[in-house]
């Protein structure tokens, strides 16, 4: 058993599937939530706070923020967009806000290469990538960052998720050119973040729903398989020891084989509501690793600081200890009690000593 290992060792060491010093974890919080963290701890750093082992890095934002008016003035009361020109109208509840999809009108492919897609690839948004992860891996953390977009999920926010899937079969030269301009963004920025030496790529799309795939397991395959494979081949083109980590929400065990198939290494966050994670340790825990399984729908929020510790201790002994990293299945809501967290913190420091 390795003793003493640094949250890199540590983190690379489960990832490997081999058997780390003790299991690692991670966490997120929606913004309420961050600020009942900063006023019950005092600290702005919830990975220092808590010792959690992954560190993140990202690119700058844009100096050059676009018009996109044309293509949301004919809705009324959008409060903000993105720089992907995504608006948005605030539901008046937390974080939720209502989406506007600016290519929703658009009619051709060439609607969709005259868009004013962002400067994600500027060379200016990505200066000091490559020193920061040269930090965090030479302070002992692995590090973890993503690309500047997702590919589903990103297509339907600036389509529309119900017009995007009706595009597959009605109007597919819509859907192939907003895909296949994503997929050169993600290709680019996975190969550049191969290139600054990270440890972890981290892509995903939510392509299940609680109870089955958002769409077919084929039209998976069709539209959106061929893409992840290119954005992955490229990034371990580069990087060939670099490891894949893809977030899907949902019922999605039809496509594992394919996430396999194509390249990745970690599958998060096996949401328990929909999927047995022991079930999917057993089928395929020989080809793969997994970040989450600690519902953010029942056991975070609903159970006790008991329950929270039993299925703690419960998922180390099923699912691992090797092969996984334990989380919450989703960034915390306000309804998740604070006392819960701090004893998912305290459980897995306590059951995950090997």
């Amino acid at each position: 058993m390795a003793e003493g290992m640094s949250p890199r060792e540590r983190v690379l060491t489960t990832l490997r599937r081999e058997r780390p010093d003790r299991v690692p974890k991670d966490l997120g919080f929606t913004p309420p939530k961050e600020e009942e963290f900063r006023r019950r701890t005092g600290s702005d750093d919830a990975a220092e706070y808590f010792r959690l082992e992954p560190r993140h890095v990202g690119i700058l934002p844009t100096r050059h923020p676009q018009d996109f008016s044309q293509y949301l003035s004919d809705v009324p009361n959008v409060d903000h967009h993105n720089e992907w020109g995504i608006g948005s109208i605030s539901a008046g509840f937390y974080h939720f806000d209502r989406m506007v999809p600016p290519l929703r009108n658009a009619r051709s492919a060439r609607d969709v290469a005259d868009y004013p897609w962002p400067d994600v690839l500027a060379d200016y948004r990505w200066r000091g990538v490559s020193d920061n992860v040269a930090s965090w891996r030479n302070r002992g953390y692995p590090v973890c960052a993503g690309p500047p977009s997702q590919l589903f999920e990103q297509a339907w926010y600036m389509r529309g998720q119900e017009q995007l899937l009706i595009d597959f079969f009605d109007e597919p030269e819509v859907a192939g050119a907003i895909l296949d301009t994503l997929t050169e963004i993600l290709v680019e920025g996975s190969r550049r973040l191969a290139q600054a030496g990270i440890d972890i790529l981290r892509l995903g799309d939510d392509v299940g729903s609680q109870r089955a795939m958002l769409m077919s397991p084929n039209d998976f395959r069709k539209w959106l398989k061929p893409r992840y494979q290119a954005i992955i081949g490229a990034a371990k083109e580069v990087k060939p020891d670099l490891l894949v980590f893809f977030h899907t929400d949902g019922s999605v065990e039809p496509i594992i084989p394919d996430l396999i198939e194509v390249g990745v290494d970690i599958l998060n966050p096996v949401q328990p509501e929909c999927m047995d994670p022991v079930a999917i340790k057993r089928a395929y825990g020989d080809r793969l690793v997994f970040w989450g399984t600690i519902g953010t729908q029942t056991t975070m929020p609903f159970g006790s600081t008991d329950e929270v510790r039993r299925v703690v201790k419960e998922r180390i002994e099923t699912v691992g200890p090797e092969g996984l990293l334990l989380a919450p299945t989703h960034v915390l809501e306000p309804e998740v009690p604070w006392e819960n967290i701090v004893a998912f913190i305290e459980a897995v420091e306590e059951y995950g000593k090997l």
